[in-house]
């Protein structure tokens, strides 16, 4: 168990923006930063980190808390994972109150496999560089294909050596278990139960998650035979998924994020190839098809793709079909055709490190225009084979989700194609609806870009999600949920402060909004069980912060408390600096803030006091009753006026 000591002082180096921005593009906005999300698929940032407060919170899915917290959800890992994660990112040596074996025989079976992986890497690396046949035969090879010693350290790669058991016995000496070799596909069991190594013989591609922790393998045979397959590749398991992973990207993430940019190769020598000629912005789809997974986290680092193709038209072809995908995700795709009969690897090599650099950047083309290019040269002048290939270029444009960038991929593909801007839209809008149709939605109709009418926009275009995320409107009308989270947020943002208001000497704001709370009872049973801890903590001495309630082992608690101290708007600068508004901020006038919240909480108890007598004056049938009630309710309705005074607000009956 890790102790506390520890644990203070990894939660005092974390910084929010340092360990999401490892997984997400961030960018400023206001005081905030902003991205798409990584735990649900939008195209529009909805994902909001706080640099002063350490949290970061989603306005799309609700997901929040703080570093330790977003490693657990993005990682999957438990709070010690989470903690020896950042420990490591920030080089704080974990001290545990009861020490455990590491790296030999982890408690966590999840954690063996990663340990395991870790050391099958270390044992294939040392093979490479200091094994008898490694060095003859891996280590040639690599040196052979042109790559630097340091790329290959860089990437750590290995060599396995041909012998049946060379890793199992190796792993077993050094304290590792059979299970977790099984497990990982390091060791395959043949029919009459002998383990076996799986990667016998092959030059090794260690394959990294988005934190840097090895989760699979890519081997590739030297051996002639036709017979042996060319590579070789870890299966599925508990920590890898092929469909969730892209090679190289943990080396990468950062060149894309600042490249604003991502070359997408085919396979591993690709990635190498490329990282050697300096270009670090660049991942492999690992030999597999590409999938929705691998897109959106391309996407969390850039909109931009560009695809690095070699020379085969049959392989070209293929790979078109495949790409429309990408455009439905909402990324800008172009593509880069190397000559015949050369891949981004040979390529690198051929023409050395600055000549393939010129080349990418000179022969990138937009993938939809490419598309129609390839297509048409292909059809010639057969009519029905240029109307097929029309229609198959607006089906990919057809996934494009953004209206305006389809509109501007009709017009172009108008000139190219030869064929009116109107037929296109009409076939565009026929595709949208025959799609749309089979999930019930209507489809809305794109046009050509047109000059601004004057015309006011539809009353829905400024419609924006609930500031308090996920409080359900229904909801909130039967209940005094609004209100009482208003509260909260106060207490949360200001109670900290300490004022001197005309009537208030020297007091802190949690200890006034308490002290008025005497007469009111709270409904949500979050709100309470705040409301509780910060009364108890003040009456024992202590001045609660919101950060208490932040970090809250409790993960509701924590939740609600990221989401009312977070905003998924930011007030632009615009306001003032090109057009001289002004806006109040309600800091301004904290007391009227305060009370102004207090105030509303207490109409609102007033009002549903009213509505309760109403109702019993109503069912009431003795007219002694009836007395007392009417008095109750004059005076309730008297200070409910008082109320309404302080607010502004006009009571209609």
């Amino acid at each position: 168990m890790i102790n506390q000591d520890t644990i203070n002082k990894i939660m005092d180096a974390a910084r929010i923006e340092e360990v999401v921005g490892d997984f997400v593009a961030l960018k400023k906005r206001g005081s905030s930063l902003i991205g798409n999300c990584p735990f649900h698929n939008e195209k529009t940032p909805s994902f909001n980190v706080s640099v002063a407060k350490g949290i970061y919170k989603c306005f799309g899915c609700g997901k929040g808390g703080d570093a330790v917290h977003f490693i657990m959800d993005h990682e999957k890992y438990s709070y010690p994972e989470a903690l020896r994660y950042l420990a490591a990112k920030y080089n704080i040596e974990v001290e545990e109150t009861v020490q455990s074996p590491q790296y030999i025989e982890a408690q966590n079976a999840r954690e063996s496999l990663y340990i395991v992986s870790e050391y099958a890497a270390s044992f294939f690396a040392t093979e490479l560089w200091s094994g008898q046949e490694g060095k003859a035969v891996g280590l040639s090879y690599f040196k052979e294909r042109g790559f630097r010693e340091d790329i290959i350290k860089k990437f750590q790669l290995g060599y396995s050596p041909d012998a049946w058991d060379a890793l199992i016995q190796h792993a077993a000496n050094a304290g590792h278990r059979e299970e977790y070799l099984e497990k990982t596909g390091l060791a395959i069991r043949n029919d009459k139960g002998k383990l076996y190594d799986r990667f016998r013989g092959r030059v090794m591609f260690p394959i990294h998650n988005f934190t840097g922790r090895i989760i699979g393998f890519g081997g590739r045979t030297l051996k002639t035979d036709k017979n042996v397959p060319k590579y070789v590749n870890s299966p599925e398991s508990d920590i890898y998924h092929k469909s969730n992973v892209l090679y190289g990207l943990y080396h990468a993430k950062k060149a894309i994020r600042d490249a604003d940019n991502c070359y997408l190769v085919e396979g591993y020598a690709d990635v190498l190839s490329i990282h050697q000629a300096g270009i670090e912005n660049v991942v492999a789809s690992s030999g597999t098809s590409l999938t929705t997974e691998q897109i959106r986290m391309i996407g969390r680092f850039s909109q931009n793709v560009t695809i690095l193709y070699d020379g085969d038209a049959a392989g070209i072809k293929a790979s078109l079909r495949g790409l429309d995908m990408i455009l439905e995700e909402g990324l800008n795709v172009k593509v880069v055709l190397f000559p015949d009969g050369h891949d981004p690897d040979s390529y690198m090599h051929h023409v050395g490190s600055g000549e393939f650099r010129k080349y990418i950047e000179n022969n990138r083309k937009d993938f939809i225009l490419y598309k129609a290019g390839i297509l048409l040269e292909e059809a010639g002048k057969d009519p029905i084979r240029r109307a097929s290939i029309i229609r198959d270029i607006v089906e990919s444009i057809a996934k494009i989700p953004d209206d305006i960038k389809a509109s501007v991929f009709i017009r172009e593909c108008s000139h190219l194609l030869q064929i009116e801007e109107r037929t296109l839209l009409s076939e565009l809008n026929k595709i949208r609806a025959a799609k749309l149709k089979k999930t019930g939605q209507a489809a809305p109709q794109a046009k050509a870009p047109e000059a601004f009418s004057g015309d006011m926009p539809p009353d829905n275009l400024f419609e924006h999600p609930d500031p308090l995320s996920g409080i359900a409107t229904e909801a909130a009308a039967d209940n005094d949920q609004i209100q009482e989270r208003e509260i909260v947020r106060l207490l949360l943002a200001f109670g900290h402060e300490l004022v001197n208001w005309d009537d208030i000497d020297n007091m802190y704001i949690g200890s006034f909004i308490v002290q008025n709370l005497a007469d009111v009872t709270f409904e949500d049973p979050l709100c309470v069980r705040i409301i509780d801890t910060y009364r108890q903590e003040i009456d024992s001495g202590h001045l609660p912060v919101a950060s208490q309630f932040i970090k809250s082992p409790d993960r509701d608690i924590a939740d609600l408390a990221i989401t009312l101290s977070t905003s998924p708007y930011t007030l632009s600068d615009n306001w003032y600096n090109k057009h001289l508004i002004y806006v109040r901020d309600e800091t301004v006038n904290l007391k009227a803030t305060i009370l102004g919240g207090l105030f509303h909480l207490k109409k609102r108890k007033v009002e549903r006091m009213l509505d309760s007598l109403l109702q019993e004056l109503r069912t009431e049938t003795d007219a002694a009753n009836q007395e007392i009630l009417m008095q109750r309710y004059t005076f309730i309705k008297g200070v409910e006026r008082e109320i309404s005074k302080y607010l502004g607000s006009v009571i209609i009956k």
